[in-house]
């Protein structure tokens, strides 16, 4: 009886040594799996300027853009970028800052420039962007994206409006298709989509 229980006890332990092992090995491979899907779909989220595929040198200028809640110009608007709309130089620095909390900001993949890697900030957590390329950015909070809570940032110089199409061509979520809308006509009438 004895030597039947340690014989049980001894299989027992192998199978529990072989189990964990697997189990192991199947939970760091599922974990490079997912690092490698989320580093190809996805920009690194960084409180610091994002690394692009281009390097390019901050050059000192930075614009704010404000997260809020509430629309403090016009209550009755909620969730909101403020501005949604600016111009940028390439290497201005563009810092989203969490005015109202359970906001973030990150990069359309298909409403960046080609070449250029986008970003992706965490909840209550500012970010900050250095643009490494004229062209049109269209960035989104994904808690409130289907809200309407997007932007878009126009980069000047040559090529500004190489990906302008491709961006304007972007189906989106809920609200987002009519602030999107809403952001490009502005861009039209204040004249910063002509080259």
């Amino acid at each position: 009886m004895q030597k039947r229980t340690q014989i049980a006890l001894s299989i027992f332990a192998s199978i529990a040594l072989t189990a964990c092992g697997q189990q192991d090995e199947d939970a760091s491979s599922a974990a490079v799996e997912t690092q490698d899907e989320s580093t190809a779909t996805e920009a690194p989220a960084s409180t610091e300027a994002a690394s692009t595929a281009l390097e390019v040198e901050p050059n000192g200028t930075v614009i704010e853009i404000g997260m809020y809640t509430r629309d403090p110009d016009d209550p009755g608007r909620m969730q909101v970028f403020k501005p949604n709309l600016v111009t940028a130089d390439v290497g201005d620095t563009v810092r989203f800052v969490p005015v109202d909390p359970t906001h973030q900001s990150s990069s359309i993949a298909e409403m960046i420039p080609e070449g250029v890697t986008g970003w992706k900030g965490e909840i209550n957590k500012e970010v900050s962007y250095v643009v490494p390329k004229p062209g049109v950015y269209g960035y989104k909070c994904i808690p409130h994206y289907a809200a309407g809570m997007v932007g878009l940032i126009i980069v000047k110089g040559e090529g500004k409006l190489a990906n302008l199409e491709a961006a304007q061509s972007v189906t989106h979520q809920g609200l987002a298709a009519r602030e999107f809308s809403k952001v490009f006509e502005a861009a039209e009438a204040e004249g910063m989509l002509t080259e």
